[in-house]
């Protein structure tokens, strides 16, 4: 349930797999009013590829077309803003329907209206497929758009919900800066994938496996965003892998748990302090998450000082023979930190190890 929580608020496509009777539809109503946020529950399984694809609709005019109207819980979800879209029975839907799914879960775009900047949540739920009536595996493209999480009921809470009433806890609500540390996420599954390249994406051979989690670039993101939103409430270490596992499966996800756990990265702030003394690591990976690190420090609070700052480490970190990776994280820090605020100074004397790789990149063109 936590998280579950977690993915609504972090805005990443869930999916609930679970015994028919087992309370979901019944707990998500009631996170929904705990969050304050509407809920539109559409049974997938009696739907048509139009309802989720949008119907045509002829336009009268000088210029006839034809556009795709969105059906009426869209319509609602976008007037509500922040609401949850709330998929039940996903597995019987045929798969012409789920097909017509996909652009709504991936790019929140029912018909012709766009959803993405109405702060739309998708929840999924579904019985396995041997216990659905007419039940399909999920197709591989749909499976990879949700983190799958097993949805189990407590015998013990049960009974006590049936006789005293059933309650919930508050769910604790993500900081509204936690987006602010997606990027340091991202720099550790990025580093973690440096020593695992193979692991980038797998799709499973087996029908019934890429109907579950498995490993993608879109799902190693989702994993970075859910990490990011699981340690901005501190969330416990069975949460945190239960979403992880659920985006990537079983395998890659307690490989990337287990690499965090024994990263150790330095504090970026302490690295920004003392940038004329930064010894850099050893291991290349821990070398790129180091610099990726510091680089989203100074990004999120850009000075002139942070800024020259940045820069001493990052020519430090070539002296140090890290010219490579000191160059992604030069061209980002000059892109993104000059798009910001195209008056900081530029460091002449910490970019000659960079001028030849950032001139080729266009971002130095007159720099000698």
């Amino acid at each position: 349930m936590e998280a579950l929580n977690i993915a609504i608020q972090a805005r990443v496509a869930t999916l609930l797999l679970g015994e028919p009777g087992s309370g979901k539809t019944s707990y998500m109503a009631a996170l929904a009013m705990a969050l304050n946020r509407w809920i539109e529950v559409v049974i997938a399984s009696i739907r048509e590829p139009s309802d989720f694809g949008g119907l045509p609709i002829l336009g009268l005019g000088e210029r006839p077309n034809v556009r795709l109207a969105p059906p009426a819980w869209a319509t609602t979800l976008y007037e509500k803003r922040n609401g949850i879209l709330f998929i039940d029975e996903v597995t019987t839907a045929p798969p012409a329907t789920q097909a017509a799914l996909l652009r709504v879960i991936q790019d929140l775009v029912v018909g012709d209206l766009d959803l993405s900047q109405s702060g739309l949540s998708v929840v999924a739920a579904a019985n396995p497929p041997e216990q659905a009536a007419g039940g399909w595996e999920l197709a591989a493209p749909m499976a990879n758009r949700f983190c799958h999480l097993t949805w189990t009921v407590d015998p013990i809470k049960w009974v006590d919900g049936i006789v005293n009433g059933f309650t919930m806890e508050a769910p604790r609500l993500l900081p509204e800066d936690w987006e602010e540390d997606v990027p340091d996420a991202r720099a550790r599954v990025a580093a973690f994938i440096r020593t695992r390249p193979e692991l980038l994406i797998n799709v499973p051979d087996n029908e019934a496996k890429a109907g579950g989690a498995w490993p993608s670039p879109r799902t190693w993101d989702m994993s970075a965003r859910l990490i990011a939103a699981a340690e901005s409430v501190h969330a416990d270490e069975t949460t945190t892998n239960q979403l992880v596992i659920g985006c990537v499966g079983p395998g890659p996800g307690m490989e990337l748990l287990s690499y965090m756990e024994n990263l150790d990265l330095p504090d970026p702030e302490s690295i920004l302090k003392d940038a004329e003394n930064f010894q850099l690591p050893e291991r290349g990976d821990h070398q790129f998450a180091v610099l990726s690190s510091m680089t989203n420090a100074v990004l999120r609070n850009l000075t002139d000082d942070r800024w020259m700052a940045g820069w001493t480490v990052i020519d430090r970190a070539c002296q140090q023979g890290a010219v490579d990776v000191a160059a992604g994280a030069g061209r980002r820090l000059m892109i993104q930190g000059k798009a910001a605020n195209e008056n900081l100074p530029l460091p002449t004397n910490q970019l000659q190890h960079l001028v030849p790789i950032l001139q080729d990149a266009g971002m130095l063109p007159g720099h000698r």
